[in-house]
């Protein structure tokens, strides 16, 4: 586990990891400077995890608490499946970010500040009586204070630039400081730069300047006491293409490769919102791989056009997070009802309404599973990880183009801006799965909605001769697909269309760490995957029987998945929302299922999961059959009640 030691030159030993957090305002560059250290570590050779945290606002007063900005990155020479619990390092550009990011930082952790922006104005924003760098109240943490801005603004003199604009350099000066710190290459970030102000090579220049000043500040500055340079060993890795991948990223090009499978073109249609604007983006970027994409006025047009180009022949897609899937149901109503092939990306946020726009959340399963008018069910699949997002996006091309229905595939917020290190899959590993299209009546009369063996209708492309159809949102008459509304027709079709979806193809549920039986199965699904394995692997390893289950398919659920479950005394769901997989556990297979909950906008911590699975073999005492409240969250007893 990662120390404060990483950078302290008492310690000879090199840490496996180490958490490093920068924090400034949302203008100071905290995204764009993490991401840089994200590119050098990754060439270097280190497994990593990131955490970008947004604020709401577009754009919050300077100086203010809830203008603050933050991107955490863990990594090391082992295996990483979290961004860190806490920072061992917290690069703090103003009081307000130290403010905000201070509980965080681990006892005994290592803050670097600028005291240029320590001013008593960006104090008094801030809520501070007296300036924390110099009132003895940071006396727990190692503290390394100087003026970035001063020298910032002194590495960029020579590019004629005014204060105010060479202050936008500070961030990269302080990436050159870290760049040291951790022994990282900055002829990349160089070549970046280059290349991104590639029509204005003074302010190129300007920052190449400023991140050289602050890697040279730490090669000859003399630092002592808690600054030392660290050089971090690879992480032992399979040979391969290796790249950086967001979630967005993990889901634009599984759409691509999943429509390359289904050879099939592909249509998206969109909207922008947080955090799922993303993907349109990268989409627009692949149109030589037959890729359409259309932002449409709302969100209700962009599920419509969609589902145009799939009765057109194309694969639709569309995306959004929870308030744009509200808006979408009635329209994925119709989708099922005709029984076209569509593939609906909800990456979740905080909610309800408008909510938590750059927090995440995954409260929209419920949404998912059962949140449209009448019976209407549809696929579900929750990717674990950015990288895991590419594979789901794959599953969610498969299911829809071959049982002809809508797919609901769920990231959330932390996903599609997290970034992780991807091993670049070999296309010829990949099985086709080529859509097929009826080019001739089945029947002495075309019959549209005459079932295969897997309860899917015919895709029929509209003009092909002789197969012309009727096709909407009024109940269809089972074969023929005429209007038909009578009570024993709706009963079939209703019961067709349930069955149909219960009866995909799932793959049996496999258990993630762990025993297939035992005294505590802790059962997660999304993105909480990282810290429940790494709190599982540190339970096995104090020798407590606990197994590690993670579901990828929600809806519908692994075949084997209630005898699993039964093979366990008691079932641990940690899940960001209030209990909502709990609820569709303990519904399908009548387990004892238990709640861990949180929705503060943040994921898990694994010192949050481990404290929760301690209580099921230490018990709480005096505390039995009540109800306590830790960390935002209810902790199960032994005994099954909630505490």
């Amino acid at each position: 586990m990662a120390t404060t030691a990483a950078v302290r030159p008492q310690e000879a030993d090199i840490p496996e990891a180490v958490v490093v957090r920068f924090a400034g305002d949302s203008g100071d560059g905290m995204q764009l400077t993490g991401g840089q250290f994200t590119l050098s570590t990754a060439l270097a050779g280190n497994d990593l995890a990131t955490f970008p945290d947004f604020p709401a606002e577009i754009r919050a007063p300077q100086g203010t608490l809830f203008g603050v900005s933050a991107f955490q990155i863990n990594f090391g020479s082992r295996r990483i499946n979290t961004a860190g619990d806490a920072p061992d390092v917290l690069v703090a550009m103003n009081p307000a970010a130290l403010k905000v990011n201070l509980a965080a930082l681990k006892p005994g952790g290592l803050i670097i500040a600028d005291t240029g922006a320590f001013t008593k104005r960006n104090l008094d924003k801030a809520g501070y009586d007296t300036n924390p760098l110099e009132d003895d109240s940071l006396a727990q943490w190692d503290v390394l204070a100087f003026d970035i801005s001063e020298r910032t603004i002194e590495a960029v003199k020579p590019f004629g630039l005014g204060n105010k604009d060479a202050l936008r350099s500070k961030n990269m000066w302080t990436l050159g400081l870290a760049l040291w710190m951790f022994d990282r290459p900055r002829e990349p970030i160089h070549d970046w730069l280059k290349q991104k102000f590639a029509k204005k090579p003074d302010i190129a220049d300007a920052n190449i300047a400023a991140l050289d000043a602050g890697h040279a500040y730490g090669e000859t500055a003399e630092l002592s006491g808690p600054v030392k340079q660290l050089t971090m060993p690879p992480v032992e890795s399979e040979p391969g293409l290796y790249r950086t991948i967001t979630g967005a990223e993990a889901v634009s090009l599984g759409l691509v490769a999943g429509a390359q499978l289904a050879e099939l073109p592909m249509f998206f249609g969109g909207y922008p919102i947080t955090p799922a604007s993303a993907i349109l983006h990268h989409l627009a970027r692949l149109k030589e791989y037959g890729v359409t994409t259309f932002q449409a006025e709302d969100e209700i047009a962009a599920i419509c056009a969609a589902i145009g180009a799939s009765y057109a022949g194309s694969l639709g897609v569309t995306s959004s997070s929870g308030p744009g899937i509200a808006l979408k149901g009635e329209a994925m109503g119709l989708a099922i009802m005709t029984e076209l092939p569509l593939v609906i990306v909800n990456s979740q946020r905080g909610g309800p309404s408008t909510g938590l726009p750059t927090k995440t959340e995954q409260s929209d399963l419920y949404q998912a599973v059962y949140g449209r008018n009448g019976d209407a069910p549809l696929p579900v699949v929750a990717a674990r990880s950015p990288s895991d997002a590419f594979e789901c996006a794959i599953e969610a091309c498969r299911i829809a183009t071959q049982y002809m229905t809508p797919v609901m595939l769920l990231t959330d917020g932390y996903i599609a801006n997290a970034a992780e290190p991807w091993k670049v899959p070999d296309p010829a590993s990949y099985e086709p799965f080529p859509a097929q299209f009826l080019q001739e009546k089945n029947g002495e009369e075309l019959l549209p909605y005459k079932r295969d063996a897997k309860g899917a209708r015919p895709w029929i492309k509209p003009g092909t001769p002789g197969l012309m159809h009727r096709i909407g949102g009024i109940e269809k008459a089972a074969d023929t697909g005429h209007i038909d509304y009578s009570p024993d027709n709706h009963q079939a079709m209703t019961d067709a269309r349930k069955d149909k979806v219960l009866g995909v193809d799932v793959p049996d549920q496999e258990v993630a760490l762990g025993d297939s039986s035992g005294k505590l199965a802790v059962v997660g699904w999304g993105s909480t995957f990282g810290p429940i394995h790494q709190a599982v692997g540190r339970a096995r390893r104090k020798g407590l029987d606990v197994s590690h289950i993670h579901v990828r398919h929600i809806w519908p659920l692994p075949g084997n998945l209630g005898e699993l479950l039964r093979g366990f005394d008691h079932v641990l769901v940690p899940e960001m929302n209030t209990g909502q997989f709990k609820t569709v556990l303990r519904d399908q297979y009548l387990v004892d299922a238990q709640p861990l909950t949180k929705t503060s906008g943040q994921p898990f911590q694994i010192a949050e999961l481990e404290e929760a699975i301690g209580k099921y073999f230490d018990g709480v005492p005096g505390n039995e059959g009540g109800e306590v409240a830790v960390n935002e969250q209810q902790l199960p007893s032994p005994e099954g009640g909630a505490k």
